[in-house]
């Protein structure tokens, strides 16, 4: 049995300060694992940053103004994504600080220059969020330079997209080391439209992946049990430590306690769906049947 693995995305939640992103990692390594200390299977739980190349010639459009002010950090989108922006040395001391806290790191990648970064960090993976997954010049870049595994969320995505998508992976011989996420792009997500059957699409349609995950933007964690008993792997959820901060994302994010339960009950969730042996009888039962099961003549 393996354990899903749940990510806590970080994303901009943040707020560009490295001491409030030292202490999101602190917070999800070692708070929302705690109570594993007596059961001795402690998870290792996963954070998630993003890292863009906030220039206007790989973004033209990020001049204007900030479609949301109130939660932004700057008048204009770029203003606003350069101030939630850490380099690649504030990356590589999150990457390291997430290790000594027991933690696992990786990133979203959202163009070439910043996955060219990333990967010289030797994440066990990096993400391609909803956004690119149909940048086939960064995909290319990743199967040809990057070793590790390769997750790609597929939301806002059509179907004729993801099959273009699956096809240019096993033509590269990289659908072996790829992870589709099933994924609304909504902040947040009403449960009408979270479309958790998009997990038994995926792996029916696409045998090859190496997985497949959920990436959930949905208030509570209900939904992402159900998505463990569907067969999902890995399990992405926005987190911050205060719901009410300023930013676009902090509504659709889980805080500490949440992400706590989440690990929890993931693991739980996991444990229970196992079978019965063949003769459909349990060792834990064999005492009761003995004290309670009453046999009837036919």
């Amino acid at each position: 049995m393996t354990v899903p693995v749940c990510i806590a995305e970080l994303g901009g939640n943040h707020s560009g300060d490295m001491h409030t992103a030292r202490r999101m990692v602190e917070i999800v390594a070692n708070y929302c694992t705690e109570h594993f200390q007596l059961t001795g299977d402690k998870p290792r739980p996963y954070v998630k940053f993003q890292k863009r190349t906030c220039t206007l010639e790989l973004y033209p459009d990020w001049l204007k103004p900030h479609p949301n002010p109130a939660h932004a950090y700057g008048g204009t989108y770029l203003e606003h994504r350069r101030a939630l922006e850490f380099d690649i040395a504030q990356h590589h001391e999150l990457k390291t600080y997430a290790g000594l806290q027991g933690a696992g790191y990786s990133c979203s990648v959202w163009d070439i220059p910043a996955a060219k970064q990333v990967i010289t960090l030797e994440p066990e993976w990096v993400k391609v969020p909803s956004a690119c997954n149909q940048d086939y010049d960064m995909l290319a870049y990743l199967i040809d330079n990057y070793a590790g595994d390769i997750h790609i969320s597929l939301g806002m995505t059509t179907r004729n997209e993801v099959a273009r998508l699956y096809d240019f992976l096993t033509l590269s011989g990289s659908a072996h080391r790829t992870v589709f996420y099933a994924c609304t792009s909504n902040y947040p997500v009403e449960p009408e439209s979270v479309c958790l059957r998009e997990l038994d699409w995926i792996q029916r349609a696409y045998p090859a992946l190496k997985a497949v995950g959920f990436s959930g933007h949905h208030h509570g964690i209900a939904v992402d049990m159900a998505a463990v008993a569907m067969g999902a792997k890995y399990i992405e959820r926005h987190f911050t430590l205060n719901r009410t901060w300023k930013g676009t994302d902090h509504s659709a994010s889980l805080e500490p306690d949440g992400f706590r339960k989440l690990l929890r009950d993931v693991g739980n969730v996991e444990k229970g769906m196992g079978s019965k042996p063949v003769g459909g009888l349990l060792a834990c039962e064999e005492g009761q049947r003995e004290k309670l099961k009453r046999e009837m003549a036919a």
